[in-house]
């Protein structure tokens, strides 16, 4: 699938639009994802696991990406395969978006605090996928939350979107108690480091880089 040339771009321009649709279907599960970079944030999400729907709600919030998912998966066994494989498919629709990376920021990093859970976050698009994520408790990564979402799927999650998408990212825990927040405190330092990275900068000529690509 490729990006649609007709519409406008950011802010009426008529650079083209940064949209992208994705599907990924296997026996574990059956993804289709469609996303706006350009968006206010909208977000329609149904994963079959209602926490990981409200961290892709307030990653698409705070992203001001428009995001649109929908999954279907084996989560009558685990919740793994659903979240893993509907991750893999927002960053491949997010690369797709992004196309040559021309005019935008690049780099974006963002400290967000929720109650007492606090998590840095920064994101390069660099084309060269690499994920470090450090600061959570062993029984953060075993807690069951919403009945459904295990700990330990806030990193992979987000590792697997990062390796899909193109992108490195050093993810932080800084400090939390209550594993709801410390999972969301996580995406949400993300989504606002992802959105400054994607933003259109009007003093960078073509593409961010020394080497001339992403």
């Amino acid at each position: 699938m490729t990006n649609s040339p007709q519409p406008p771009g950011p802010a009426g321009s008529t650079a083209p639009a940064r949209r992208a649709e994705r599907a990924r279907s296997t026996s574990e599960s059956q993804v289709s994802v469609s996303l706006d970079l350009d968006g206010t944030g909208a977000a329609a999400i149904a994963t079959q696991v209602p926490f990981f729907d409200h961290m892709l709600t307030a990653l698409a919030k705070h992203s001001l990406i428009d995001l649109d998912v929908s999954a279907r998966g084996d989560t009558h066994i685990d919740a793994h395969h659903t979240v893993e494989d509907t991750a893999i498919v927002i960053g491949q629709a997010l690369r797709e978006a992004l196309g040559d990376k021309a005019g935008i920021r690049r780099y974006g990093d963002a400290a967000v605090p929720l109650d007492e859970a606090l998590a840095r976050c920064v994101v390069d698009v660099s084309g060269r996928p690499y994920f470090v994520h450090s600061g959570e408790s062993a029984g953060q990564l075993t807690h069951l939350i919403g009945g459904h979402f295990t700990g330990s799927l806030t990193g992979h999650a987000l590792e697997s979107l990062a390796f899909a998408a193109g992108l490195t990212v050093h993810l932080e825990l800084v400090t939390g108690r209550d594993p709801h927040h410390i999972a969301e405190t996580q995406f949400k330092a993300f989504a606002r480091a992802l959105r400054t990275a994607i933003e259109p900068d009007p003093r960078v000529v073509g593409v961010p880089s020394t080497k001339g690509s992403l």
